[in-house]
């Protein structure tokens, strides 16, 4: 189901369909480093992962991770969208592009449409999460306009992350 567009970019639910890019985007060294393994190493575990993971919060909570396809040519380049964590106590907004469409301003559109659609569903604010070391991702929120408020540490993890926050 496609839930918005920008010039370049279709965003829309992740289909059973989409394992095989969800099993690359996922071992990308970018994702490994600032996200973490989620241990999604055969196309059985991409399924499983968006079984799981995207599809099960689209219908918890009637949002979650899209997968952002180019316009131009229908190809997957990464996941954009809006995550209800344990842990915060708002809605977040998440994001990971293959290494080859970064730097390109995809994530940065895909982001706006987030926010945009995020609104629209009546969300009234907004979170984002990053590990310290990631200064692409931090660049990015401050850019949508996200200001950083602190540390947290999520349930059932040890790593301390920046967290930002938006009133939308």
């Amino acid at each position: 189901m496609k839930i918005t567009e920008t010039n370049r970019l279709s965003l829309r639910w992740v289909e059973e369909s989409d394992a095989g890019f969800i099993l690359t985007l996922l071992n990308e060294p970018g994702w490994l480093q600032y996200i973490g393994d989620k241990g999604v190493h055969t196309l059985e575990d991409a399924n499983r992962y968006i079984l799981n993971g995207p599809r099960a919060m689209y219908e918890q909570k009637g949002f979650g991770l899209f997968l952002a396809e180019r316009k131009l040519d229908h190809t997957p380049i990464g996941l954009c969208g809006l995550i209800k964590r344990d842990g915060l106590e708002d809605v977040d907004i998440g994001f990971a592009f293959l290494s080859d469409y970064q730097s390109q301003g995809y994530a940065y559109e895909a982001a706006c449409a987030t926010v945009e659609f995020a609104k629209e569903s009546g969300i009234k604010r907004l979170l984002a999460i990053t590990s310290k070391d990631n200064d692409p991702s931090s660049k990015l929120l401050e850019k949508l306009g996200m200001t950083f408020e602190g540390y947290v540490t999520l349930p059932n993890d040890t790593e301390e992350l920046k967290k930002y926050g938006l009133k939308i």
